[in-house]
């Protein structure tokens, strides 16, 4: 006698594993829309250069703030050594934006956002789309 199975149905992926996702995307966005013909990225605060690879995308304001997480104004390429172990080298890094923007970007970042699935996902496929170019 043959047990009858119920087709199996895909999980939708939780919220933290899309805000993982995404931030993988966008990260890799962020590198390699700033990455030369070498592949080479400029550090913004401290002016050394890296490949894309070994460069991370360091935010102006804290990743913690949803608002301004994924802006493009917000994210520029950044060493390990200034992202990391200077945290992030904030003064420096305003001085490269330029205070109209630092200053925007500040205030944007004390807005409340909340992003549903459906937001995340399409941000997902934006810069997936994105990224092609570059790939």
């Amino acid at each position: 006698m043959y047990k009858k199975t119920m087709p199996k149905t895909a999980k939708k992926p939780t919220r933290s594993k899309l805000v993982k996702k995404l931030d993988v995307v966008f990260s890799k966005y962020i590198r390699l829309s700033s990455a030369d013909k070498r592949g080479m990225c400029t550090c913004v605060t401290c002016g050394k250069q890296y490949h894309w690879k070994n460069i991370q995308a360091g935010h102006f304001m804290s990743r913690k703030h949803y608002s301004t997480r994924w802006d493009e104004s917000n994210v520029k390429p950044q060493c390990c050594g200034c992202n990391m172990f200077k945290q992030g080298e904030q003064y420096k890094y305003s001085i490269f934006l330029g205070s109209e923007l630092a200053n925007d970007l500040y205030l944007k970042s004390k807005e409340t956002v909340k992003f549903s699935t459906t937001d995340l996902e399409e941000m997902i496929d934006e810069y997936t789309t994105k990224l092609k170019p570059f790939l």
